[in-house]
């Protein structure tokens, strides 16, 4: 086989962008930085599997083509525990023939998703999107998600099998294609990234202009002050107050009562009902502030057992919900307070916890005993949702957010 490498490459142009020298990209893998490796029959038209490595980003992926340069097959590693390397996601595409355009709807897919505690699943659409899903638990064995991570040049064919290669591979290096040098690398191929929180900090600053694909006019007001949280253990608590167990997520603060706020925006819509220019007030996120230093940086709160290497494009971790509601405690208390949660909510006990209103803040408990406060407030939905930890520029945490609202492609101007 013949391996041509490069900074990036046009996934749907199948072309490489940023052509480098073989001795460059052993250097770029060395350093951890990013490259490309295009592996090709002699005398081929097109890829025969194309990597994808990053490994400061703790991330390698592969691309398997057929003889008709359409996608079949999508690999993708993380580097974990040292120098081993665990398959994350596996994506397969089984055209029906040589005729049937790349990632055709009709085209039979497979998923597998494999997590590195043994669990996994394994999704099979037989008529493509166009049909029903079968998932089932993914039967993988320990040494087919793993691999060690190979030495540069070392790597092994994952579509050998397929293309009825029993003997071993061999690489040479070959000459980059004429027109090989087209576009600029970073438009073509970058590690996935997880979610940041855009523009958190302008969802608390009155005065700011933004919008949504969904409304082009917003204007944040004056965030709402709603009261306090007493933390005297010096460990926040972010999850469901309805969820047994948990706490979900823990935060270590300095023991202390603290600022709730509440975010808000003026929206203006045309409404189809009233026939007119409407305006309303929506709530767009709950913070709890430690400081009024501003942050100049922002984590993403993780659990015991999250691993921020895993995550894919776009994707968070945080705290779940089918019941619309978080809530911020002391997790030191969690288990009385949250006892007396479910005594207001559940049992109707009208002195178990204060009933709060004119925000999305609903209801605060406390533990006598410790002095120590369980606040919920109402999400916008049933669903996943992040927990931002807000630092300033000493590294210090500031203030801890929620965002609450669905922002789609949100911008601010």
């Amino acid at each position: 086989m013949e391996i041509v490498y490069g900074e990036g490459w046009d996934l749907a142009a199948r072309t490489l962008l940023g052509p480098l020298a073989p001795e460059a990209a052993s250097a770029r893998d060395e350093a951890g930085r990013p490259y490309v490796a295009v592996c090709r029959v002699p005398g081929g038209d097109g890829p025969a599997e194309v990597r994808l490595v990053s490994w400061r980003d703790h991330y390698a992926g592969v691309w398997v083509y057929d003889e008709q340069g359409r996608r079949t097959q999508r690999i993708e590693l993380r580097l974990l525990d040292g120098d081993r390397l665990f398959r994350r996601e596996t994506d397969s595409w089984l055209y029906a023939g040589p005729d049937m355009p790349e990632f055709d709807r009709a085209c039979p897919r497979e998923t597998v998703w494999l997590l590195p505690d043994g669990r996994g699943s394994n999704s099979w659409q037989p008529k493509g999107e166009e049909g029903s899903t079968l998932t089932t638990t993914a039967d993988v064995s320990e040494e087919q998600r793993w691999m060690d991570r190979p030495a540069f040049g070392d790597w092994p064919l994952f579509s050998a099998q397929r293309r009825g290669l029993t003997g071993p591979v061999v690489f040479h290096d070959a000459d980059v294609p004429e027109g090989g040098a087209v576009g600029r690398p970073e438009d073509a191929w970058r590690p996935p990234r997880p979610a940041r929180p855009d523009h958190l900090e302008a969802l608390f600053r009155p005065g700011t202009r933004m919008s949504t694909s969904h409304f082009s006019d917003m204007t944040v007001l004056e965030p709402r002050r709603c009261g306090t949280l007493r933390i005297p253990s010096g460990v926040l608590a972010v999850d469901c107050p309805f969820d047994d167990g948990g706490p979900r997520i823990t935060v270590a603060v300095p023991p202390g009562a603290y600022a709730l706020e509440e975010a808000r925006v003026s929206v203006g819509y045309d409404c189809e009902w009233t026939g007119g220019w409407v305006t309303r007030t929506d709530a767009t996120a709950v913070r709890l502030r430690l400081s009024d230093t501003p942050a100049a940086s922002w984590d993403m709160a993780l659990g015991e057992d999250d691993d921020i290497r895993l995550l894919g494009e776009d994707e968070a971790y945080g705290f779940a919900t089918d019941a619309a509601t978080g809530c911020f405690a002391d997790a030191a208390a969690w288990e009385p307070l949250r006892g007396l949660f479910e005594r207001t909510q559940i049992h109707n006990d009208p002195y178990a916890g204060e009933h709060l209103s004119d925000s999305m803040y609903i209801l605060r408990t406390t533990d006598q005993a410790t002095a120590a406060d369980l606040v919920a407030f109402a999400t916008c939905g049933d669903r996943t949702y992040p927990v931002w930890v807000g630092r300033s520029e000493a590294g210090e945490i500031v203030c801890v957010d929620v965002v609450l609202d669905y922002l789609p492609d949100l911008k601010v101007h």
